[in-house]
């Protein structure tokens, strides 16, 4: 015998990370081309797609390997003498492998071993960041195990489960994994450099969650920073995964402070921030049954993690202490933020919210406020006349302008666009938001807090004292806030404010069910802008194809819907020849459709885009208002004039290749 059949080595004196390393070693994913990560001896060998991994397999089935020590001396990496010490060593303490002597004595590197791997032992050698990984065979093992085994599997063969990873002489690791996956498994070798890397993003693909790549590249740093998180957070919950089952009745006895866990809660948060997330959901359930662990990015809900259910008391627990909330009270609900800068971590906050639910848990919804930046007015995407319009509108010297829609759906972004556009120095600029996510230099802006009766109706009347000319107003949510609004815009001041209602026209008859005089409403009234966010088709996957018939009568009745009776645009005629003048290419309308890409986790959408609907207050209009009139009223006086719903500026921006029309439909159901 002139070898062991086992190397699972650390070569202390190679940057590659090894199997040895401990649970918590999260390597930074190299930005390096391949010939970098591959070493230069094994460029020939290198197997990048599924055809040439199972031409090397049925290679390897007529291949004869020999042990480790005699490859090593085939290729001329060590003489009979460094081999008989080498072995010398071992016999002297049976449990170091071969592999891991020869490295320590500096006799071979780790591109040797896995040379004599490749060429004596007939194991392919895969690239894992240009093959192609067949999702069923990722859908074999679970990810944790993936995680911990450091093993990535690629494809079946033959019944056959191909796995990579960095050491295929592993044998415990093997026959856990032929357990778990009740396949035979044939192992193939790879570079341990990016390894952790490529098991976090093939399993995110099949639905752990997206990682779109961002339209401009971040610093090096940031990057570092964000491969580092994301590979932490993995291995950090393979980590938790892989302790002893406790008992539900061990679950108080697990200690907040507990290092593994405050490691990837701070990790879950960088990542979700790098994903591109609005808010995070930590989900507990019952029993034996894991805690979820999911990210809405782009307006939808996609899972990223789940932990053991032994944890989900420490975990509420750690979270409300970094918001300093009371960890003892879990029968009623609590609000808190974090500000992340603390933990060492990115400069954002979040808000908490916690939410008692049945069982005796509580579900967490942390919402980050990564301090947006202001987007110029002409960036909103509205439509021409629509954007003409609004800043004719926001320049008025006073009078009432909402923007309304429903959570989430940008109305605070959009009136801090009209506010950058005001923002003058010869204008005194006052906000009273809740909570101020958006700052702009020349404002002064005010965070109310209605625990101590600091609320919106307190903070515009103190206004009013305070010498405005433009006053902005987070929400009107009661009728003394909403009597207070119209009183100032009727005495010389702007005044911008939010509302939840679905639709401009729903929004009169909202605040007159709030008790505001109709008529002072109406003098003051100037428009109201609502607006819905719908997801973007990917730009880097999306692929036109001419229009249907079938499709494009679909798409006229549904613009049609909202016109009243003798509008211009009701024969079909006239509509297609706007249609085709504004966005057929080579005289033809076309249907966008987008696949899915690694740019868009496979999804087909990257990013959000609103829709719009503009209501000006027009002499007609103001009529309606004090008559008290109907919403259907108001919206048909209001088309007819010249106002676009909803799901008609949504119909435009299917036909321009912006979105789809099942996202506008689901979003605007005029």
């Amino acid at each position: 015998m002139t070898g062991t059949s086992r190397f699972d080595y650390e070569d202390k004196s190679s940057a590659e990370p090894s199997l040895s390393d401990p649970p918590g070693f999260a390597p930074r994913e190299p930005d390096l081309p391949a010939s970098e990560l591959v070493p230069a001896s094994l460029l020939n060998a290198v197997r990048t797609s599924r055809e040439e991994l199972s031409a090397a397999l049925e290679s390897q089935l007529r291949f004869k390997p020999m042990p480790i020590g005699e490859a090593l001396l085939g290729l001329g990496k060590l003489s009979m003498g460094q081999l008989s010490e080498a072995l010398s060593r071992q016999s002297q303490g049976k449990t170091v492998p071969l592999g891991q002597i020869l490295l320590d004595m500096g006799l071979v590197t780790t591109a040797d071993l896995q040379l004599a791997l490749v060429t004596k032992m007939g194991y392919p050698f895969v690239d894992l960041r240009q093959f192609s990984i067949d999702v069923a065979a990722l859908r074999r093992v679970a990810a944790a195990t993936a995680v911990k085994l450091k093993v990535l599997p690629l494809m079946e063969w033959r019944s056959n489960l191909v796995v990579a990873m960095t050491d295929p002489l592993q044998f415990k690791v093997l026959e856990e994994l032929e357990f778990t996956s009740q396949r035979k498994v044939r192992p193939v070798v790879t570079t341990s450099a990016d390894l952790v890397a490529q098991i976090a993003k093939a399993y995110r693909g099949i639905g752990m969650g997206g990682s779109p790549a961002p339209k401009e590249r971040p610093p090096r740093v940031e990057s570092e920073s964000r491969a580092a998180s994301e590979q932490d957070a993995w291995m950090l919950a393979a980590e938790l995964a892989g302790g002893e089952p406790r008992p539900a009745e061990e679950e108080k006895s697990i200690a907040q402070s507990d290092n593994t866990l405050v490691r990837l809660i701070n990790s879950m948060i960088t990542e979700a921030y790098h994903q591109r997330a609005s808010d995070i959901h930590i989900e507990p359930y019952p029993g034996h049954e894991k805690v979820a662990i999911r990210f809405r990015i782009d307006g939808e809900l996609r899972p990223y993690l789940e932990l053991p259910p032994s944890y989900r008391n420490a975990l509420i627990a750690r979270i409300k202490i970094m918001c300093d909330l009371d960890i003892s009270e879990r029968r009623k609900p609590q609000d808190g933020k974090i500000n992340f800068a603390k933990f060492g971590g990115l400069p954002i906050e979040l808000r908490v919210a916690t939410i008692p639910t049945a069982h005796g848990l509580e579900d967490v919804v942390m919402r980050l406020l990564t301090g947006f930046k202001v987007v110029a007015l002409d960036a909103l995407e509205l439509a021409p006349r629509n954007l003409k319009q609004l800043e004719r509108l926001i320049e008025r010297p006073y009078g009432l302008f909402l923007c309304v829609g429903p959570t989430g759906s940008g109305k605070t972004t959009t009136l801090h666009s009209a506010l950058q556009r005001l923002n003058r120095p010869n204008r005194k600029i006052w906000t009273a938001e809740d909570p101020v996510e958006i700052t702009q230099h020349g404002l002064r802006q005010i965070q109310v807090n209605p625990r101590i009766g600091w609320n919106f109706a307190a903070a515009l009347r103190s206004l009013l004292r305070a010498d405005p000319d433009v006053i902005m107003v987070g929400e009107i949510r009661d009728s003394e806030t909403a009597e207070i609004a119209i009183e100032a815009s009727l005495t010389g001041h702007l005044v911008l404010s939010t509302l939840h209602t679905n639709s401009a026209a729903e929004t009169i008859v909202r605040l007159n069910d709030l008790g505001v005089d109709s008529f002072s409403f109406a003098d003051s009234l100037q428009g109201v802008l609502a607006q819905r966010l719908v997801r973007r088709l990917c730009p880097s996957c999306v692929q036109p194809r001419p229009m249907t018939p079938e499709r494009l009568h679909e798409m006229t009745e549904d613009y049609q819907s909202a016109l009243p009776g003798g509008h211009a645009q009701r024969d079909p005629a006239v509509l297609h020849a706007e249609w085709r003048h504004r966005y057929a290419v080579n005289g033809s309308l076309q249907e966008y459709h987008a696949a899915g890409c690694e740019h868009c986790a496979n999804t087909g959408y990257l990013g959000r885009l609103p829709l719009h609907e503009l209501l000006v207050a027009t002499p007609t209009v103001r009529e309606l208002v004090q008559k008290r009139a109907r919403p259907t009223e108001i919206r048909e006086l209001a088309v007819a004039e010249g106002m676009r719903s909803l799901r008609q500026d949504g119909i435009d921006k299917v036909l321009a290749g912006q979105t789809s029309l099942a996202e506008v439909r689901a979003s605007a159901n005029d």
